[in-house]
């Protein structure tokens, strides 16, 4: 899991809690200053569901990925589209 991406993870994680899991998808860019970005593309119903009360899904998701980012001597962002 060393070069992985953690694209597969986060929309593991957002079809979990989707009650639309077949919308569900994770674009990854990587610009010219190295830094990971990924798009979380979601049905507009579930935007509430995976963004969650007060931000806490997404927090939570934020956080798994600056795990994985510190790991790999990156930095990753997560954008719920």
């Amino acid at each position: 899991m060393s070069e992985e991406s953690l694209a597969p993870m986060v929309e593991y994680i957002a079809k979990a809690i989707a009650s639309n899991p077949e919308d569900v998808s994770v674009e990854e860019e990587i610009n010219e200053d190295g830094v990971v970005q990924l798009r979380l593309i979601l049905h507009e119903e579930d935007k509430g569901r995976i963004i969650g009360r007060k931000g806490q899904v997404a927090r939570a998701i934020r956080s798994i990925l600056r795990v994985g980012a510190v790991k790999r001597n990156q930095i990753i962002r997560l954008s719920i589209d």
